[in-house]
């Protein structure tokens, strides 16, 4: 069954509170498993989750700093106790080589040969992934931060009304789709194009831990689902600015330029409580009018439903 969906594992930032673990995100999608900067705690939380170490076939660290990669040495001594036999690539910044080396063999056990390394630099880099494509960006960070971003490609859905109309049923209707013309029994030609409209590609992206950026605009453009940090509220811009971080003002800001269909806020300062979501949904509310979510440890968001028409800015 196809499967498109964030499973949140944490959703704190710096340190974890008693009601938000550090960071972790499962992005479930068609049998491929994109596991998010796993902070301490995550193999545990998958638990709790519902989900297993054979969901995961990414593992995508932004940057490494503890409450994005702490977890990332359970995970992999769970892929191997677990006897995951499938690939498991690791995307993380090159420049932070030496802790992943560090995180990838923190202590002694029965080691496994399926992870991946796919250390990350420059300004695009693109990874075929089934059926999907990864691609990931600088963002703006004290340490060098890679933003991440899944795009299913565009197709075609099929006009059963045209078809119709045209005479193409049955075994003529895949045949049409695989040659992008039919001659019919009367000479005439149908093709594709006539029978047929455009069906974007669903797409999300993972913006964590920056400053506004272009790496940041260019992650989120367009997309069905944006997870994106949102640590403090505007009253402590300065402190976001200083420490590379984002308010959640600035995160409204960029699903509204982007267009954006449905935003999930996350990565919450310890200094904020549930109490306060309203206050974030706010602040967004001042440039985003689409769809919000405050991110809470264990819930699961799915990837919107399909679009086939054409986006509009979610602006007031």
């Amino acid at each position: 069954m196809s499967v498109r969906e964030l499973v949140v594992l944490g959703t704190s930032s710096a340190v974890p509170t008693r009601h938000r673990n550090h960071n972790g995100y499962l992005l479930r999608w068609d049998g491929e498993g994109f596991l998010f900067d796993p902070g301490e705690g995550t193999q545990r939380q998958m638990l709790h989750a519902g989900v297993s170490a054979h969901d995961v076939t990414w593992i995508c660290v932004t940057h490494f700093h503890g409450d994005h990669c702490l977890g990332v040495p359970g995970v992999i001594q769970r892929i191997a106790r677990d006897k995951v036999n499938h690939e498991v690539r690791a995307a993380y910044p090159a420049s932070g080589e030496i802790y992943w080396r560090r995180l990838r063999n923190a202590t002694a056990f029965a080691d496994t040969d399926v992870i991946s390394p796919r250390p990350v630099s420059g300004e695009v880099v693109r990874w075929p992934s089934g059926p999907v494509t990864l691609t990931a960006r600088p963002l703006s960070h004290p340490v060098q931060s890679y933003g991440y971003r899944v795009d299913e490609p565009g197709g075609r859905r099929m006009l059963p009304e045209e078809l119709t109309r045209r005479g193409v049923r049955g075994p003529m209707v895949g045949e049409l789709q695989r040659r992008g013309s039919l001659t019919m029994p009367d000479g005439s030609t149908v093709t594709l194009d006539e029978c047929s409209a455009p069906r974007p590609g669903q797409s999300a992206a993972f913006v964590m831990d920056t400053r506004l950026c272009d790496g940041a605009f260019a992650l989120a453009e367009g997309v069905d689902l944006l997870v994106i940090e949102s640590t403090f509220l505007s009253d402590e811009s300065a402190l976001a600015a200083q420490y590379g971080h984002l308010t959640a003002a600035q995160a409204g800001q960029i699903a509204a330029a982007c267009g954006v269909r449905r935003l999930v806020l996350t990565h919450f300062s310890e200094r904020y409580t549930t109490a306060d979501e309203p206050r974030f949904v706010d602040e967004v509310r001042k440039s985003y009018a689409g769809e919000v979510v405050t991110a809470r440890d264990l819930m699961r968001v799915p990837v919107p439903k399909r679009a086939d028409y054409q986006i509009q800015r979610a602006t007031k």
